[in-house]
């Protein structure tokens, strides 16, 4: 106990942090303590510590415990404070009052304990939340990409609560040579989809690489269907970029139809990939396009939060995209993704957009001109 409360003491953040028994028991400990100390000076002059003085510990608690711990905290703290209050008669109405107001706080401290999904206090929740959070973002994060090729993307949770199920899982090969990656949709939108995401982009992440495209999906596929739940379902689009000659395959999973940018003619062009939604049934159809993106070119892939409107066809959707994101990147590409997301007025869906971009050659010629006579 005392080489424990050593530790704790040396580092009681972390301690605190884990959530473990050990920790919530000596946190119990130490707030009883100040219970204690409270109980003996309102024997001694009530006047000093009133019953009021006893809701700093149960507020502490609140913050700090889990709900057992807390319902033997508050029942010593009430005992405390009651038994202080008849100690010292007599008990006028604005005593009375405050037994009253313990009572009603008390309940409303243990209820909204017992409502804590996580099963830890608020603090404590808030972390595991943002980590989830700073997870999911990282799973959106594209490497860094070889000399002649560039990356934009923007992803927006429903509501702009942080939140979502759209994630985007990416791998390059370690000679630069090939980019694989995978931009995702899971059922729901939010806070509701963000453990779905964060459960499914584990699994994706240790198969991107070691499976083909259509073999991948069907891993996939299979790993959704284990979930045993009519709502764990995903659409996805798997691309295979070839970053030395431009050559791409594109294989769809129910997702919307990829937009391809060529830089002779300044339009975006529907892709032909489409199939079926992994995680409904054992066998989706999926279909595969290839392609080659020459200097100039781009290719843009997106989740339906970006086109899908509860009133007008996909098709009338993907229309307005192509329309608004040759607008966007008229000037240039750099911040175009952002741009076009800007462009979205629904707000209710997750949205995400990537877009990935081969440089026209005068540009790269320009670049590396500058390097020569920068050495």
């Amino acid at each position: 106990m005392v080489e424990g409360l050593r530790r704790y003491l040396g580092d009681p953040v972390a301690t605190w942090q884990t959530g473990s028994s050990q920790s919530q028991a000596l946190t119990l400990a130490a707030l009883l303590i100040g219970v204690a100390a409270c109980f003996v000076v309102s024997i001694a002059e009530y006047a000093l510590m009133p019953m009021t003085a006893y809701y700093v510990w149960l507020l502490l608690g609140m913050l700090l415990l889990r709900f057992r711990p807390l319902v033997v905290l508050s029942t010593v703290a009430a005992t405390a404070s009651f038994v202080a209050v008849l100690h010292d008669p007599p008990m006028t109405g604005p005593r009375i009052t405050a037994c009253f107001t313990m009572l009603i706080c008390l309940s409303l401290i243990l209820f909204a304990s017992s409502r804590q999904r996580t099963g830890l206090p608020g603090p404590m929740g808030e972390a595991l939340l943002t980590d989830l959070r700073r997870r999911l973002q990282s799973q959106g994060t594209i490497p860094r990409l070889p000399e002649g090729w560039r990356s934009h993307s923007e992803m927006i949770a429903a509501n702009d609560v942080g939140y979502g199920g759209d994630f985007v899982v990416a791998h390059c090969s370690d000679d630069d040579k090939r980019l694989e990656l995978i931009l995702v949709d899971v059922t729901g939108k939010g806070v509701s989809a963000a453990s779905r995401a964060l459960q499914f982009g584990g699994a994706l992440g240790g198969l991107v690489g070691a499976l083909p495209p259509q073999g991948l999906f069907a891993a996939a596929n299979d790993f959704l269907l284990r979930q045993d739940s009519d709502d764990t379902f995903a659409t996805a689009v798997h691309v295979l970029l070839d970053l030395e000659t431009g050559a791409y395959e594109l294989t769809s999973a129910g997702h919307p139809p990829a937009l391809v940018w060529s830089g002779e003619t300044r339009a975006w062009t529907t892709d032909p990939a489409h199939g079926t939604a992994l995680g409904i049934v054992p066998c989706p159809e999926m279909h595969t396009s290839t392609g080659t993106l020459r200097p100039g070119d781009a290719l843009m892939v997106y989740t339906d939060g970006v086109v899908e409107s509860r009133y007008e066809h996909l098709d009338k959707g993907v229309a307005w995209l192509q329309q608004e994101a040759a607008e966007a990147v008229f000037g240039g590409f750099a911040g175009s993704a952002a741009r076009i997301i800007e462009r979205v007025t629904r707000a209710d869906d997750d949205r995400a957009l990537l877009i990935i971009e081969r440089s026209p050659e005068r540009t790269r010629a320009a670049s590396e001109e500058d390097q020569l006579q920068a050495s």
